[in-house]
């Protein structure tokens, strides 16, 4: 039997992709143990979920008080009991499938995958603002951290499961936590390896929680660039 992979899906008002994506997980990844962490969705999400799980086919945590992308990762942190831990965006359903060239990666001494939107073979087909801010923030990142890691905000991985066991989880922010961890498991030693994706183009602009409006989204370009300060400064 294969190694269990278990996938994080933080969920937050998800109810136009939620059915899809647990459908591609499934079909693609054997050995599948899927953690869902639903902070108080109001649109149907939470129906939808609990249907699809009238067999307690993975777990489901129902936060009530809490919301933030980070802290609901590291809520489901704890109930994963997988090999290998990953996380993928609810409404990247297309991108399931990688999740078995991310698994065949980590048993060629690799020991976290990123999918990477600038490595060769990469892009990025959002919106111009967006794909211009991603790409200088990025290299911000590179300049400021590590230049052997290309994709800090992808966020798109999956690692081996003794990462977690030397790296914590800072959970508070948005995805901004996730350029802090990259930043102490490349600090700690572990290889990590980047292969290529290409981001699809904005469905549902205007629904985004990272970018509803462009004020949201300076402002949380400033919350980013001050993660990366603290990254540097914070000693653990």
């Amino acid at each position: 039997m294969p190694l269990k992979t278990s996938i994080i899906l933080c969920t937050y008002n998800e109810a136009k992709h939620i059915e899809n994506t647990l459908s591609e997980l499934e079909k693609n990844i054997p050995n599948l143990e899927l953690v869902i962490v639903d902070d108080c969705s109001s649109d149907g999400t939470i129906e939808i979920i609990k249907k699809l799980n009238l067999k307690n086919k993975f777990k489901v945590i129902f936060r009530k008080k809490s919301r933030g992308l980070a802290s609901a990762f590291v809520r489901g942190l704890i109930d994963t009991t997988g090999d290998y831990i990953g996380w993928i965006d609810t409404n990247m359903e297309e991108l399931a499938p990688r999740f078995i060239e991310m698994a065949e990666e980590l048993k060629h001494n690799n020991d976290l995958i990123i999918l990477s939107r600038y490595i060769e073979g990469g892009n990025d087909k959002r919106n111009l603002i967006r794909v211009l801010c991603s790409k200088y923030f990025n290299i911000l990142c590179r300049i400021m951290l590590t230049p052997s890691i290309k994709d800090f905000t992808s966020s798109i991985f999956l690692m081996k499961r003794q990462i977690i066991n030397e790296v914590t989880f800072l959970g508070y922010g948005h995805g901004e936590f996730f350029i802090e961890f990259l930043h102490k498991v490349h600090k700690k030693g572990f290889k990590i390896k980047e292969i290529p994706y290409i981001q699809k183009k904005d469905q549902d602009i205007a629904n985004s929680k990272s970018a509803p409006n462009l004020v949201k989204f300076f402002y949380l370009g400033f919350i980013y660039v001050l993660r990366i300060f603290s990254s540097i400064i914070r000693r653990d």
